[in-house]
């Protein structure tokens, strides 16, 4: 039996049956991002990669998606406050 690659990818699935679609349809792009590779991080065969590096790579871009949002969360409160203080 092949591998579902397309819809519901084991990759994605916790071990309850639950997807990462199923919390990251609830969040902005950069956090539902995260969710996705932390759930897929060491689960996810991709030819010619060992299994830990595939791992270090999701983990690396679910730090990637993470900084952004913290980068834009940070850049949006301190236009904010400069918005404030020139008032």
């Amino acid at each position: 039996m092949e591998k579902e690659r397309v819809n519901h990818p084991s990759h994605y699935q916790l071990p309850n049956g639950l997807e990462a679609i199923d919390i990251a349809r609830y969040l902005d792009f950069n956090l539902g991002n995260v969710v996705k590779y932390v759930v897929r991080a060491g689960r996810k065969d991709e030819n010619g990669m060992k299994l830990r590096d595939k791992m270090i790579e999701d983990l690396q871009k679910a730090k990637f998606y993470l900084e952004d949002e913290i980068n834009a969360l940070t850049n949006e409160k301190e236009r904010a406050e400069g918005t404030k203080r020139s008032i």
